[in-house]
């Protein structure tokens, strides 16, 4: 078939190590023959989240053959450094500063190397009408849409993606402590809400892994934000049965370290109320129990740790507020 749309790509430095060694990508943009947004898509900014890899991989074709308005910028490997580590972080002696990179946006050319990677990719999302920033959590998270709350474009944007959940996401002087302390000032999703562009955050679910079921929901999804925003021809088609829900900052997390045993019989996507046992922290020497977990708030449960082992602080229950 004829192809419709014109395609290029482009191999990106994004930064160098001290040996010389550059750390490129690959970026692609295609070109629809008329007049329409810009729109910016990346994946695997966290390496092991690459699932939204595959969703770019399959939307390539239909992109192709399609009759499209506008241009796509696509960015399948966003931070190749934790994508060859299959990691969610940097190691520290390549930055010690910010290893994780979704907290740096927009960058500094003269910065640490997440930051001078995320500055040389900002010059595509500077120019961008909307961005899509695809991630994929554990295993046991339940796919939604994140957003910045009070947003009405952006909260469009994310029912058109779907999902099962849509979050709003408060920022800036709305956001609490944690959000702050956490440094999520500096997300994607949130540095081009300042200037303007409107974006989300899909989370898939499943890393490591390419699981067909998380992939396809990125692709009907990333489809339906292009038809919503007439870059593609038709109507967004039904992609979950989408709650919404007012913010996702009900998390449970660990008090101490040691072994989670999850005691209830509850699964993401359930319904919960506040104060309900979830399970137990214990010392797996003494087994002393260090922690009764409870949800502290009625909600959905999104999120739902399977991993035994934990670090004080770590994440091991996500419950949102859900809007009937």
């Amino acid at each position: 078939m004829e192809e419709t749309t014109g395609h290029a790509t482009e191999r990106v430095t994004l930064a160098r190590l001290p040996s010389g060694v550059e750390i490129s990508t690959t970026v692609h943009r295609y070109d629809g023959r008329a007049a329409g947004p810009t729109v910016y898509v990346q994946a695997a900014q966290h390496g092991r989240e690459i699932n939204g890899t595959e969703v770019l991989r399959r939307v390539h074709d239909r992109l192709l053959d399609a009759e499209l308005a506008g241009t796509v910028i696509a960015v399948p490997v966003a931070n190749p450094v934790t994508f060859d580590r299959v990691s969610y972080t940097a190691p520290s002696p390549l930055d010690q500063v910010t290893p994780n990179m979704n907290r740096v946006w927009p960058g500094d050319a003269d910065g640490s190397l997440h930051q001078r990677m995320a500055a040389r990719l900002w010059e595509y999302v500077d120019g961008a009408d909307a961005v899509v920033d695809l991630h994929t959590g554990s295993p046991n998270m339940l796919p939604h849409v994140v957003y910045a709350a009070g947003d009405a474009d952006a909260q469009s944007l994310a029912a058109a993606f779907g999902t099962d959940l849509l979050l709003a996401e408060p920022a800036g002087e709305d956001a609490p402590e944690e959000w702050r302390k956490r440094g999520f000032d500096g997300k994607l999703r949130v540095a081009a809400a300042r200037e303007g562009i409107t974006a989300i955050t899909p989370e898939l679910a499943h890393n490591k892994q390419l699981i067909d079921e998380a992939v396809e929901t990125g692709v009907t999804g990333l489809c339906n934000v292009l038809r919503s925003l007439d870059v593609l021809p038709g109507e967004p088609v039904e992609n979950g049965a989408a709650r919404q829900a007012r913010n996702h900052s009900g998390s449970v997390d660990a008090e101490a370290s040691g072994l989670f045993r999850v005691t209830a019989d509850v699964a993401v996507g359930d319904r919960i109320a506040d104060g309900t046992t979830v399970g137990t922290v214990y010392d797996p020497g003494t087994y002393e129990p260090l922690q009764t977990v409870r949800a502290g708030r009625d909600g959905v449960v999104y999120a739902l740790t399977r991993e035994a082992t934990v670090q004080a602080g770590d994440r091991l229950v996500g419950i949102a507020t859900v809007e009937d």
